[in-house]
């Protein structure tokens, strides 16, 4: 269909028409910018964005943000850094040296070309040697021959030198005497890194070492039979200690069949002591280092349990782990109450081949009532001994009793004096309780004061009807005894009217038995 010339003409205006509103609206939206001076990048869709109306969101779609991307800054990756902070030439150069000096380590020298001068494989005579052998070992051997002579040329781990050429960890770590290869570990990135030996030089040095391979085979073979020997030796050791504990095992349960022990209330102070000094010293192993107190006992007219019990126990308790050879120190914290046993904690704080310091807590109800520490010794009896000179005191059958004085003073009185039906039955308590402990005393001076101001209180002491323990049991009843007549001793001197006196001594430590008669002295200077 051909148009007419008026037809054309006015196509033509139309076009000309619709280019000028085009540059109209263009130079419109080029006269605004955005925030950072940036014109939009399609003005026209945007301006039919405005005009068009607003869709609301689906609340469905949960929440969301819109980001700007005009707006965003270079984050430098996540790095704190300065924007302006310049790259420090001199550390990129240090960097860059260190990483060719790397490389150059790592490359392998190059092949002259006067080939008498190039290093030579020690076997085959090829140029093509192992440079990690050559710089490490300073062995001149290929690739190829380390392969084809593993006897020679292989490497071996420390392990496999110390069990087999019986070498110790001083000589291996010795770089001259025996040049190592570090390497990393294969099983564990952590550990520590392998160091891995030349076979033949770990040969030759093993035979300057044991003389020949014959002297290092019998060697070899006299460490297997005593090694086979300390195994066979722990085993039966642990085989005795298994028939030991199931023994005890037995006994224990056929004495728990026997008697239950109910300890009494908080202060109940009416409880008999044992007649056996080795019951009332009983102690049940719960742990290792860990005992528990059996029986406790309460004095009569006393706070809490007797002292003497408590340090007893905590020596056999230690006894128990040591070497039975000590000395000590203990300190009481709080008293203790016969309602709830007491547990002991035996720790050892050294272990010498001649001494052991251990310490022993008393815990009761989550408390701290008691702590000791205490020396072991290996005994020696060349070491030289002191004990004090035997004083002036009647032997021990021309004293009296303890219980039979306090019947004495029921009967005839107290300090001229008759006794009160409260004072009366106290005595009593005392005198019976006297008979049932597992202790006997016998009164050798009261209040004696020497010529030069000191005051004594000496008593006799022995355990009742005891067989002939050894040392180290005869010492916790030393320890039993050293708080008996102690408080007393303190009220008499002082002056108060209180019927017990006690002390802490005795003639020596090193030879005695506690089945016989013990002399204690208690002292007190003048002011």
């Amino acid at each position: 269909m051909s148009l007419t010339p008026n037809q054309v003409k006015e196509v033509e205006l139309n076009r000309l028409r619709a280019k000028a509103r085009q540059r109209d609206r263009e130079q419109e939206s080029s006269s605004s910018t955005n925030a950072n001076g940036k014109r939009p990048m399609a003005p026209s869709v945007s301006a039919q964005k405005q005009n068009a109306p607003r869709l609301d969101r689906d609340s469905r779609l949960g929440t969301y943000f819109e980001y700007d991307l005009s707006k965003m800054v270079n984050s430098k990756g996540g790095f704190l850094m300065a924007d302006d902070k310049e790259i420090d030439e001199a550390t990129r150069r240090k960097e860059m040296e260190r990483e060719r000096q790397r490389t150059m380590q790592n490359m392998e020298p190059p092949i002259l070309l006067e080939l008498d001068k190039n290093p030579k494989c020690q076997e085959c005579q090829t140029i093509d040697i192992d440079h990690t052998y050559k710089n490490v070992f300073g062995c001149l051997v290929c690739k190829r021959c380390t392969k084809e002579k593993p006897e020679r040329y292989s490497l071996l781990t420390k392990t496999e030198c110390k069990e087999d050429y019986l070498l110790t960890d001083a000589e291996l770590r010795d770089q001259e005497a025996m040049p190592h290869l570090l390497k990393a570990n294969p099983h564990k990135s952590t550990f520590a890194n392998m160091m891995l030996f030349l076979r033949c030089q770990v040969e030759e040095f093993a035979w300057k070492k044991w003389g020949s391979s014959e002297a290092l085979d019998t060697e070899y073979e006299r460490r297997m039979v005593e090694k086979k020997k300390t195994k066979n030796k722990k085993f039966e050791q642990g085989l005795k200690e298994l028939r030991k504990r199931t023994r005890e095992g037995v006994w224990q349960k056929r004495k728990d069949a026997e008697h239950k022990h109910v300890f009494g209330p908080d202060g109940d102070g009416d409880q008999a002591e044992h007649a056996q000094i080795s019951t009332a010293l009983e102690v049940e192993k719960l742990e290792v280092n860990l005992f528990r107190s059996k029986s406790l006992w309460v004095p009569v007219r006393a706070r809490g349990v007797f002292g003497g019990q408590v340090i007893s126990q905590a020596l056999v308790s230690a006894t128990n782990c040591v070497d039975p050879s000590f000395g000590l120190h203990s300190y009481f914290l709080a008293s203790a109450s016969p309602a709830t046993p007491i547990v002991y904690f035996v720790e050892r704080l050294r272990q010498g081949r001649s001494y052991v310091a251990c310490s022993v807590k008393a815990i009761q109800k989550g408390a701290l009532i008691f702590i000791m520490t205490c020396s072991f010794q290996k005994p020696e009896p060349w070491q030289p001994q002191k004990q004090w000179v035997m004083p002036d005191v009647p032997s021990p059958e021309q004293c009296e009793l303890e219980e039979d004085i306090y019947d004495r003073y029921r009967r005839e009185g107290y300090q001229g004096k008759q006794l009160s039906e409260k004072l009366n039955a106290y005595f009593g308590e005392w005198a019976s309780e006297r008979r049932k402990s597992p202790i006997a005393i016998k009164s050798a001076k009261v209040h004696d004061i020497s010529p030069d101001g000191v005051v004594r209180y000496i008593y006799w002491m022995k355990a009742k009807n005891i067989p002939e323990y050894e040392a180290p049991f005869q010492k916790c009843i030393l320890g039993y005894l050293s708080d008996l007549k102690f408080i007393g001793s303190a009220f008499g001197i002082i002056g108060l009217d209180r019927f017990t006196n006690r002390g802490p001594n005795s003639l020596g430590i090193d030879s005695f038995d506690c089945g016989d008669w013990l002399l204690y002295v208690q002292l007190q200077s003048p002011i």
